[in-house]
């Protein structure tokens, strides 16, 4: 879902996963424990940001589990080199929404429903339309300007393909970690995308639009 239900998470497994975020190192699941996870999860299909129905199959490339071998090809057909982490779903307690999650992780103080960031931070935090480390992506809802997803982009694996980390992708309230993103707009300006699905490990059905990433930093601290 797109809404900032969850402004106020307290106590529990959430107090436990700040500390880590706060501490920038967000630790994963044991390969068990996600393998059990993996499998609970194997018939849930891939949705639109936040919140949509099922989207087809899409496979440009070898659709292994990126991080080992058969790592996804990026546009082109390059294999890329083995990544840093292998995408994950992280078991919680308490359901979560993508916004306070990526609040959270990026320290950009926006509340509100997902799909009015981008038109939040203007004025207030710096934007760009490539990723960097530490931002935050915007993406507009699949086919719909009233819905969103915010992501907190963690890895730039190349100049076509980042990684992300988000909650609620799936419509479960889980966090993903991980997650690899790759650029499909055909002037590589990072306007599409689509989205590594986890359970079925491969690439997500449904290309969406980016309005562009958002910067920590306040628009006077990045005009220094």
């Amino acid at each position: 879902m797109t809404t900032d239900a969850f402004t106020t998470l307290r106590g529990g497994l959430w107090s436990g996963l700040t500390l880590r975020l706060t501490r920038g190192a967000l630790r994963v699941a044991s390969e068990g424990k996600a393998a059990r996870f993996l499998c609970a999860l194997a018939l849930l299909a891939v949705t639109a940001a936040c919140a949509t129905s099922p989207a087809p199959i899409y496979v440009p490339g070898p659709s292994t589990v990126p991080g080992g071998a058969g790592w996804p090809t990026q546009p082109g057909g390059a294999n890329l080199p083995q990544g840093p982490g292998v995408p994950q779903i992280l078991p919680i307690s308490s359901p979560l929404q993508c916004v306070p999650y990526a609040r959270e992780r990026s320290g950009v103080e926006i509340y509100g429903d997902a799909y009015t960031w981008w038109d939040q931070a203007e004025g207030r935090y710096a934007r760009v339309h490539r990723p960097q480390v530490g931002s935050v992506m915007a993406t507009r809802g699949y086919q719909t300007d009233t819905r969103g997803h915010v992501a907190f982009v963690t890895t730039l694996i190349s100049e076509r393909m980042i990684l992300v980390d988000h909650a609620n992708w799936l419509n479960g309230g889980e966090i993903s970690v991980n997650v690899p993103v790759i650029d499909v707009s055909p002037d590589n300006d990072w306007s599409q995308i689509r989205v590594w699905h986890i359970p079925g490990s491969h690439w997500g059905g449904r290309v969406y639009e980016v309005q562009g990433f958002i910067l920590a930093n306040t628009v006077r601290m990045a005009n220094r």
